[in-house]
């Protein structure tokens, strides 16, 4: 940061902890005993596509590394509505650690190939035991945060869930403290 950077009031952007997302298994833990919110299994990743083959031969080693475990179902690749590319893979709903792992793996390739910017959320999936309420927990990568998304419809979100998520994580994970960007997944693979 420059002299006037500081005289502006620009601040350098806060960089991202992926490592954040290895929390994510103890968090599911919490959420199993505390709410009945069981892990499904699916785990995705969300970013802008970029242009050019750089970007499709790192998007390529990504599903290659992804598809390396004989155990493991092949990824997904989704385009939603607006234009966003996931990167969705699913474990057994017992096998968070792995899930995380993957999805963290996702992450650091598209950063160290240069594309970080484009990175924009990793979801992991919870479900109500017995069906019902479902959840994301979901990492924002420019922020380094999480926040918790529950669909319950078309348009529509339970936000008493949202919030009681939030306060039962707010030891265990850094939960995103702004409303504002809690974000509406719709559509997201996975929710």
């Amino acid at each position: 940061m420059g002299f006037w950077d500081a005289v502006l009031g620009r601040r350098a952007p806060k960089q991202a902890d992926l490592d954040a997302l290895f929390g994510v298994p103890s968090a599911a833990i919490t959420l199993q005993t505390a709410m009945g919110l069981e892990p499904t299994g699916v785990g995705s990743v969300c970013f802008r596509s970029a242009d050019g083959a750089a970007f499709r031969s790192t998007e390529a080693d990504i599903v290659a590394l992804l598809d390396a475990d004989p155990r493991a179902p092949a990824a997904e690749r989704t385009v939603d509505q607006f234009g966003f590319t996931w990167l969705v893979v699913r474990r057994e709903p017992t096998d968070v650690a792995g899930l995380c792992t993957d999805l963290h793996a996702v992450n650091v390739l598209l950063e160290e190939q240069g594309f970080g910017p484009s990175l924009l959320c990793s979801v992991v999936g919870f479900a109500a035991t017995g069906g019902g309420s479902r959840l994301g927990l979901v990492y924002l990568y420019k922020q380094g945060t999480f926040y918790p998304f529950a669909p319950t419809g078309a348009d529509a979100r339970d936000n008493l869930l949202e919030i009681n998520v939030r306060d039962q994580l707010a030891t265990e994970l850094p939960v995103e403290q702004s409303l504002q960007r809690w974000l509406a997944l719709w559509g997201a693979p996975g929710l």
